[in-house]
């Protein structure tokens, strides 16, 4: 009952589009005061924030309908630049995987530009059992420490929040920006170089 209710408090802190804790924090908590098994926590905290996640890419995806005609031809644009080349959907992948931005405005974004979830959300889960491995192995020699109390307030601060708004008016920033235009810029430029 208890993985339960863990997997549960994992996922709706994961449906949260910003301001929820981050989630190696509500694991490290289990960890250190529930008894509870490090790679199960570690395990079903990956499979609650993957599924979070994917309910808020596609409640955003949702979103796409109410966007006017310009807003949703830059979003395509900007999904078609992404994935257009093995490359870029490689480091777009990547992106997911190693980006310090919160994971909410990412999947909030990949929601928007209607990109497939599968692989992002395949290397979401992969990505989180490395690290919630550290996290959670690493929770009971931080606890109690002026290290864990700076790392911390740093979350819950004004600065972590100040961040968490930036980062939602990058997400609606996202349908203003006219990619398409700036593929083409990027091309003549790119075509003026091998000219000269």
């Amino acid at each position: 009952m208890a993985y339960l209710v863990m997997v549960s408090v994992v996922f709706g802190v994961n449906l949260l589009p910003a301001f929820g804790p981050p989630t190696w924090t509500v694991l490290a908590t289990y960890g250190l005061t529930g008894h509870l098994n490090p790679v199960v926590l570690v395990v079903g905290g990956a499979a609650g924030a993957a599924s979070g996640r994917l309910v808020l890419a596609l409640a955003t995806r949702r979103l796409r309908s109410h966007l006017g005609g310009k807003r949703l031809q830059n979003l395509e644009a900007a999904s078609s630049f992404l994935t257009a080349s093995k490359r870029r959907s490689v480091l777009g992948l990547l992106l997911f995987a190693l980006s310090p931005v919160p994971s909410a405005q990412l999947f909030e974004a990949a929601g928007l530009m209607d990109v497939r979830l599968g692989p992002v959300l395949g290397v979401f889960f992969a990505g989180r059992l490395v690290s919630y491995s550290v996290y959670v192995g690493g929770a009971s020699a931080l606890r109690g420490t002026p290290l864990g109390d700076a790392v911390a307030s740093s979350i819950t601060g004004w600065w972590g929040v100040a961040v968490q708004v930036g980062l939602l008016l990058a997400v609606a920033g996202l349908t203003q920006i006219d990619v398409g235009r700036l593929v083409r810029r990027g091309r003549r430029r790119a075509a003026g170089f091998r000219r000269d």
